[in-house]
């Protein structure tokens, strides 16, 4: 029996409100592996990063039988370009976030990613003609005036809550845009930023200032592990946002920065003020006023069918 349009759209929707939610909550407990590493410098990092995430992207390419895919885009000089845009995004967002959680910031961190969904309804709008119903705009206010409470709070917006997420509302904007799938984007992207990392990399080793091939085992460990702990997340989040509508997806961006906060606050022991509170529960409160409005259309949709 074939499935009906919209049924389809509805499977669509639920499995990439599934992508989305899981990369989310990778993301969300992100900070707990970066402040165990935080020891080793933001940019060796992030450089291992990359080099890591290319062969477990390319295992994974080979499992999911997309190699002849990837060959086909690398042949595309469009797509490699879109995908030199898109790497180098992803790239400094991973730059910023990692030194910002070395040196403490893990608050200003999800303060940013806060602001990111706002960021993402603006280019929806703009640039991709997605609308929110008059329900779903009280949500963003809701979501609006928390960010500007936590604003108040930590005395105003530092850089890395404004460099966060722009990078990360741009890379998520131009990959939406991309005609690639999940897994052979994100290995495009890793394949093209992989030779400036691996030269500086191989640069560190010279001067015996790595943690790779002179450090501990346990060094070695913690960098091999950044490889499946950056791919995993970004190819779910990439599946999730060729299925569901970008403000949908940046809606649902809150779910990593609570996290976050919950960690900064009772792992990491950063101050949380009763004005944090305040906007936890503007946050939440617009979540589910916009939930709401969501299932509600949903159902209207299927009673109309």
């Amino acid at each position: 029996m074939t499935k009906s349009p919209s049924s389809s759209t509805s499977s669509d929707s639920a499995r990439g409100f599934f992508y989305a939610l899981s990369a989310y909550a990778l993301w969300g407990a992100l900070p707990l592996y970066l402040k165990a590493v935080s020891y080793i410098p933001s940019l060796e990092v992030v450089v291992n990063r990359v080099i890591w995430s290319l062969p477990v992207a390319v295992i994974l390419l080979a499992l999911s039988g997309q190699l002849k895919e990837m060959v086909a885009i690398l042949r595309q000089p469009k797509l490699v370009g879109m995908g030199l845009v898109t790497g180098l995004l992803v790239t400094s967002n991973w730059l910023i976030y990692v030194w910002a959680i070395e040196h403490g910031q893990t608050v200003a961190s999800a303060l940013g990613y806060y602001i990111n969904p706002l960021l993402n309804v603006l280019l929806a709008s703009l640039f991709l003609n997605e609308r929110l119903n008059k329900t779903q705009w009280v949500s963003i206010g809701f979501a609006a005036a928390a960010v500007v409470l936590l604003a108040i709070s930590h005395g105003g917006l530092p850089w890395i809550s404004l460099a966060l997420p722009l990078t990360f509302s741009l890379y998520g904007f131009f990959r939406k845009s991309m005609p690639v799938a999940a897994l052979p984007g994100f290995t495009l992207e890793i394949m093209i930023v992989f030779l400036p990392a691996f030269i500086y990399f191989l640069m560190l080793v010279g001067k015996s200032q790595d943690h790779f091939v002179h450090g501990t085992w346990t060094d070695i460990g913690w960098l091999v592990l950044a490889g499946p702990f950056t791919a995993i997340p970004l190819i779910l989040f990439a599946k999730g946002a060729k299925l569901l509508r970008y403000m949908t997806l940046g809606l649902m961006q809150y779910i990593a920065p609570t996290l976050m906060f919950l960690i900064a606050v009772f792992v990491f022991k950063e101050p949380f003020a009763k004005i944090d509170l305040g906007a936890f529960v503007l946050i939440w409160i617009g979540l589910v006023i916009y939930s709401w409005s969501s299932f509600t259309q949903y159902r209207a949709n299927k009673q109309a069918e």
